[in-house]
């Protein structure tokens, strides 16, 4: 078979892994419907249809959150939204293992290992929609690899770093937390990887000389960077213990961090690679990964091949110690820094998982092609367990269709979302139905990530009542909170129980579909 023949497969695996993105008309992810709202009132801003001109406005300041928004509001000028959503979504999960391939590459390594990242792609910071982090990963690595090339090849040095500058500008873009770990990755490689000058460099400023494309090439970003950390650090903090969303104390005060123990955090480092589905199937692709790489590993123990590029067991350790530092984030940081960032270290298993699988030991170049074959066969079983997942989830979510006809234009939908969980998702993925409602009539909801101030959006006025949380819908009062809404969607609980007489008096059953009922003004 020829190198023809594997780049056909390796492109057939990048098919199957996007291909549960497409087989479904509703995707499993919490926070979806939140930024497909934002997007829509985003590109739909002065759109007197709708809601939105009245409502909100533009947040004209950097935040890392432009990215994701933008690009797929820029996108829905030619397709419609969801399409536009979901060729980004695409984009995203083929760009993990092509940006894993130029990275190895720029390491002089085989590139077969990219392909083990496919099902990685997939996990919790996917069920939990943290799209803005997932389309970082990628620019991440490809800023590994494109320093690496800025360092090594000395005839484009310069054309290297320029694409450094504008991708390490871009990971800021989409998510502060990709960046970070760039702070340490990018010097790590900066002091493990040899460079042909140095063979008869004489004193530190010839052996500076030819690094410092690479160095400039990072200039642009840090300083985006340490303008955004002024411009954020210099906002006052919304101080208010024991609330939601909000700081408790100063941003690195301990009353301000939330840690998991050590215990807990080795207990989830493998669970959440996979755990979108209830019965578990979503395992077994990462379980064959497991199988492949470990099969390398025992190969390139028994039958390694040397293609580091030189540079000796420094050069080799390069690729492990991004590992390390992956993990370091995952084990040492806090899981919340309370009203700044969420979610904080659980992020970074997805991103140690997908470095340690091409990190295996490089073996002999007659062992390749199976090893790209069996990684192949990884991304097959992806598309049929994920591909059947994602559909059922689909069927049971098309209730948001059946209420969406049953919702005049411009509603103000009010979410009671008693029960957000799935019976084929673990995630809670119909926390934010109400935006999907919203969304669908040029409406909006009680509660909306123009709340926070990452987002590209913000409330003209004083935002909408409602109670402290969306996790805690218990706590409405409708005298204190209804009078603002002509639409309220229950899930879980008949609306009886919530309204009471008024459903009998003022408010009415309009329409309803699975577990939720759509509620409206008579």
């Amino acid at each position: 078979m020829s190198a023809r023949t594997d780049r056909l497969v390796y492109a057939a695996a990048l098919v199957l892994g996007v291909l549960p993105l497409w087989v479904s008309s509703h995707l499993p992810m919490v926070d979806l419907p939140q930024h497909l709202h934002l997007i829509s009132v985003l590109h739909r801003l002065d759109d007197p249809t709708t809601l939105y001109p009245q409502l909100f406005a533009a947040r004209h300041e950097l935040t890392p959150y432009l990215g994701y928004y933008y690009a797929v509001s820029a996108l829905n000028w030619l397709l419609p939204l969801d399409l536009a959503n979901r060729l980004f979504l695409s984009a995203y999960v083929v760009g993990l293992p092509l940006s894993l391939a130029f990275l190895l590459r720029a390491l002089g390594r085989p590139t077969w290992p990219s392909l083990l990242s496919l099902p990685l792609a997939y996990g919790d910071s996917f069920g939990w929609g943290f799209i803005n982090y997932l389309a970082a990963l990628p620019l991440a690595l490809l800023c590994c690899g494109l320093f690496v090339r800025a360092l090594t090849d000395t005839g484009r040095r310069r054309a290297w770093a320029a694409g450094l500058a504008a991708c390490l500008v871009s990971v800021l873009l989409f998510h502060v937390q990709a960046f970070a770990f760039l702070g340490l990755a990018l010097p790590w490689l900066l002091l493990t990887t040899p460079i042909p000058e140095d063979a008869d460099a004489k004193g530190l400023p010839s052996r500076l000389r030819p690094r410092v494309p690479a160095l400039l090439g990072v200039v642009p970003g840090v300083a985006l960077f340490l303008s955004w950390v002024v411009l954020r650090l210099g906002q006052p903090a919304e101080v208010e213990t024991g609330a939601p969303w909000k700081a408790w104390g100063p941003m690195l005060s301990p009353r301000n961090l939330s840690w998991k123990s050590f215990a807990q955090n080795r207990a989830e480092l493998l669970e959440v690679l996979a755990n979108l589905l209830r019965d578990g199937s979503d395992r077994w692709p990462v379980y064959a990964v497991g199988v492949v790489a470990a099969c390398a590993l025992v190969l390139g123990l028994v039958r390694a091949a040397d293609t580091t590029g030189g540079g000796g067991l420094v050069a080799r350790l390069r690729l492990p110690g991004l590992v390390v530092l992956a993990l370091g984030f995952f084990f040492l940081l806090p899981f919340d820094i309370r009203g700044y960032i969420y979610y904080l270290n659980t992020r970074y298993a997805q991103l140690a998982a997908v470095l340690a699988v091409a990190s295996v030991p490089v073996t002999l170049p007659s062992l390749r092609r199976p090893l790209l074959w069996a990684s192949a066969g990884c991304a097959l079983l992806l598309a049929l367990v994920l591909g059947r997942g994602f559909r059922a989830f689909s069927r049971e979510a098309s209730e948001w269709d059946a209420l969406v006809e049953a919702t005049a234009q411009k509603p103000r939908v009010m979410g009671l979302i008693f029960a957000a969980g799935s019976r084929v998702v673990r995630h809670p993925v119909f926390l934010h139905g109400a935006s999907e409602v919203a969304r669908a009539r040029g409406g909006s909801t009680n509660f909306s990530f123009a709340l926070t101030p990452h987002s590209p959006l913000r409330y003209r006025g004083t935002p909408p009542p409602t109670f402290p949380s969306e996790w805690r819908p218990q706590d409405f009062d409708y005298a204190t909170h209804g009078p603002a809404y002509d639409h309220f969607l229950v899930r879980g609980v008949h609306p009886s129980r919530v309204f009471g007489a008024r459903l009998q008096q003022e408010l009415a059953v309009a329409a309803q579909s699975g577990d939720s009922w759509l509620v409206r003004r008579r």
